[in-house]
């Protein structure tokens, strides 16, 4: 059997060579083109095993390439686009279009040679089936080009290519579990299914059946052999399901002695070294778990990749859902770059779905953006209750929808001034100036 051919397409001859350097060093044949025309001329003389295409090139773009060769081919190879910052949402709309996957520049080797090799065999799988092929869906990368993000999808890719546990901490909506989705498309364990093991009040009675499986049908720890089980939050689940995890991990085996061949990637909202102190969290499932920990930052850690993370829902939610598409005008992004975020990405992504339903107009004001932002702080409510809904939330959000109501008032009652402000709660003036900027709190808009 020939090596593969693969065909690499991009107006940096230098980015041409290094990838041709690093695939010919694994044993692939490689071609290279530096423009549209070129890549037409070698693609039309021999289709190659793959194509890993740019999207942005003087003559052409590599999304036009990539609907003329699926539409001249029924039985097109598959096709990787390359992908630079500013383009990554283009990429995740060729994948959907077709593309097999994509990667983004600087180009990862980790993750370069993991795609090729994916891609390959989805090709050869589709060839043997002699049918038109069957494309994988690539999971969604976390967003942010933030040095913090950077490095967190560089972890990733590392963490992707042994089969030890994982465990994710970060608040909640951060981004846990698409994180999670996205070290398992990395991983070996890609072809099996990602299976999620979410507690919602189940009664402790019957997680042996969930978890175990009974009266022939597959418990849940089963149904995720030869894939990866997600655990979404550990300080949700319950002891007994903690012990039942636990003993599986060291005996590797479920029930009825069948093996346990699954990656275990778990989640938690909480610091997991607070959950085992205080006994919500098992000592030695804890030990067994903790092999490879990662960090999920929060949004206000990252506050740079806010407009980009607005720019990709934006886009997103007309594509994929066929909402209607409206702009954010310059001050609208800007307010929304100076909140607080404490439900992270998720409310974000929530708001501006809910914008782009409810909204009028072309264009997404700055004062719709504060009425979205006000109706997601929680209000103060009359009687007893301090806050509505408050004992829905984590104790971290709690703590600052908490905050951020109390210092509000104060400041109100203060007439604005964070001189009384800090006087009245005993604060620190520079402490309080932090405080009120974390909560995304702004004292001349408060008057009493």
């Amino acid at each position: 059997m020939t090596d593969p051919r693969i065909l690499v397409v991009d107006d940096e001859a230098a980015i041409c060579e290094l990838v041709k350097d690093i695939l010919e060093d694994e044993g692939y044949q490689v071609d290279t083109a530096e423009n549209g025309e070129s890549a037409r001329a070698k693609f039309s003389a021999e289709m190659p095993d793959l194509v890993l295409l740019d999207i942005w090139m003087p003559d052409t773009d590599g999304i036009s390439l990539l609907h003329e060769w699926q539409a001249q081919n029924s039985q097109c190879c598959p096709i990787v686009m390359i992908s630079g910052h500013g383009t990554v949402e283009t990429a995740v709309e060729a994948t959907r279009a077709g593309a097999f996957d994509f990667v983004e520049k600087p180009l990862s080797l980790g993750k370069l040679i993991m795609t090729v090799e994916k891609a390959l065999e989805s090709g050869r799988n589709s060839a043997n089936a002699e049918a038109a092929p069957a494309r994988s869906q690539a999971a969604p990368e976390p967003l942010g080009s933030s040095a913090i993000m950077a490095d967190l999808r560089a972890k990733a890719e590392q963490v992707a290519a042994v089969s030890e546990a994982v465990l994710i901490s970060g608040e909640a909506g951060s981004g846990k579990e698409t994180l999670a989705r996205y070290i398992h498309h990395l991983s070996k364990q890609s072809g099996g299914d990602f299976i999620v093991l979410d507690f919602n009040g189940s009664a402790e009675n019957q997680l042996r059946q969930l978890l175990l499986g009974g009266s022939g049908e597959s418990g849940i720890l089963e149904a995720a052999n030869g894939g990866s089980l997600y655990i979404n939050d550990l300080g949700q689940v319950p002891a007994l399901a903690q012990q039942i995890i636990n003993t599986v991990l060291e005996s590797g085996l479920i029930s009825s002695g069948r093996p346990f061949n699954a990656r275990i990637i778990a989640a938690s909202s909480a610091q997991p070294e607070q959950l085992m102190k205080t006994g919500g969290l098992n000592k030695e499932l804890y030990f067994r778990l903790n092999v490879l920990p990662l960090a999920v930052p929060s949004l206000r850690e990252r506050q740079e990749d806010i407009i980009e993370l607005l720019r990709y829902y934006t886009e997103y939610f007309p594509s994929r859902e066929k909402l209607p598409y409206r702009h954010f005008s310059v001050a609208a992004q800007n307010r929304l770059r100076h909140y607080d975020w404490p439900g992270n990405v998720r409310e974000l992504r929530n708001m501006v779905k809910r914008l782009l339903i409810m909204g009028q107009g072309s264009e997404v004001s700055a004062q719709e953006v504060d009425s979205a932002i006000k109706r997601s702080v929680v209000e103060p409510v009359a009687g007893n209750n301090r806050l509505s809904k408050v004992f829905e939330l984590p104790l971290r959000e709690a703590r600052e929808q908490f905050e951020r109501e109390y210092l509000t008032h104060q400041l109100r009652e203060a007439g604005g001034s964070v001189g009384k402000l800090a006087a009245a709660v005993g604060m620190e003036r520079t402490h309080l100036y932090r405080k009120l900027r974390a909560l995304g709190i702004d004292p001349k808009s408060v008057k009493s």
